[in-house]
């Protein structure tokens, strides 16, 4: 493992950013119409049980990131296959934020720029980032927090008094009842971006105060998750819900509208630089993730080694994971849907199971010998 140490703020301002992510800036529980916003609760809510279960491992295993104790758990050959799963898990999701960012950019400023010179610029800067270690990463969120939320707050702001924002497009609450919003929340709001946490289990081990690893992670979920919950809601009331349905990047689409004394407009920088840190963030800590996990399942001497080999592949399935960019979504729909669901649910809470039974096993086995 590298040597390193990250703070509890540190952690807590990766999180946040991580979480925030493309969600913030896409049609984020769109699939429950009006009542996006109650999806995202409901998602939110999963996600703390999510937490649970990845906390708990955590617990048994503080010192290991996750491709060490998978195999601990299902032994050495199976684990070593499922911590390669894991790793390339996070190899693809930092390729699909590579995609969505680059798509973003070229769709709204440089549009005569190749998408490949924009994402392969894009990895490389991370890939310098991730060179100089995790500890430079984690400084470098706690200042770009800040920013994030600077912009978030101008954005609001200026959207809010711009005079396209109507409250009443999001009424009636429950149009189509109770079981719509509950099904996007269980499908899709939960895995993302909650479930995707799970590549922080490759960071915990660094922890300079891990006893604080709850109330950060907890708290990180909360208000990332009331905070897209009202990003939702603020684009329907700006946009309208079947504008948001069809938009590809609505939260652009709603900060362009606004036109202050035909003075302020042209506002779409802000969602731009936006995206740029969170998915920054984003692909940063899910390329750590598939680097680290690598140096554990092939026991390499570092990480620096393979940064830029598997960058390269990075950029690479950025470039070819889909023709267009509507392709790229479905096939996101269908990976949330089906693949997600095993490696951040199913295995995680086998593991849990498995560690739980063989301490009970351990205890009773020590009672009896006490007791002998």
């Amino acid at each position: 493992m590298e040597k390193a140490k990250v703070s509890v703020t540190q952690l807590f301002a990766m999180m946040f950013i991580f979480n925030l992510g493309t969600a913030v800036i896409v049609g984020y529980g769109i699939g429950a119409k009006k009542d996006a916003w109650l999806a995202i609760l409901f998602g939110m809510g999963g996600g703390i049980v999510l937490f649970f279960i990845y906390y708990l491992l955590f617990r048994y295993y503080p010192n290991v990131p996750l491709t060490g104790y998978v195999r601990k758990v299902f032994g050495k050959y199976v684990g070593w296959i499922i911590g390669l799963l894991y790793v390339l898990s996070f190899v693809y999701m930092a390729a699909r934020n590579v995609r969505d960012f680059g798509t973003l950019l070229v769709s709204s400023t440089l549009k005569k720029t190749p998408l490949l010179a924009i994402n392969l610029l894009f990895v490389l800067v991370i890939c310098y980032v991730l060179y100089l270690g995790i500890e430079v990463l984690g400084r470098t969120a706690e200042v770009f927090i800040v920013i994030l939320l600077l912009l978030g707050i101008t954005g609001n702001f200026l959207v809010l008094v711009s005079g396209d924002v109507d409250f009443h497009r999001l009424q009636p609450f429950l149009e189509h009842g109770w079981k719509l919003p509950l099904t996007v929340a269980f499908k899709d709001v939960l895995f993302f971006p909650f479930g995707e946490m799970i590549a922080f289990t490759m960071l915990l081990p660094y922890l300079n105060r891990p006893k604080l690893v709850k109330g950060v992670w907890l708290s990180v979920i909360v208000s990332s998750g009331l905070l897209l919950s009202w990003t939702a809601s603020l684009n329907i009331a700006a946009l309208g819900v079947n504008v948001v349905e069809r938009s590809v990047f609505p939260t652009l689409l709603a900060i362009g509208k606004v036109n202050l004394l035909n003075f302020i407009e042209r506002l779409d920088a802000i969602v731009v630089f936006t995206m740029l840190l969170t998915v920054f963030f984003k692909v940063s800590i899910f390329l750590y993730g598939a680097v680290m996990g690598i140096v554990d399942l092939f026991k390499l001497n570092n990480h620096q080694q393979i940064l830029l080999p598997i960058g390269a592949i990075v950029i690479f399935l950025s470039m070819t994971m889909a023709s267009s960019f509507p392709e790229h979504l479905e096939e996101g729909y269908h990976v949330l849907r089906h693949y997600f669901v095993g490696i951040h649910l199913l295995i995680p809470l086998l593991m849990l199971l498995v560690v739980m039974i063989r301490n009970g096993f351990k205890k009773k086995g020590r009672s009896k010998s006490t007791i002998t």
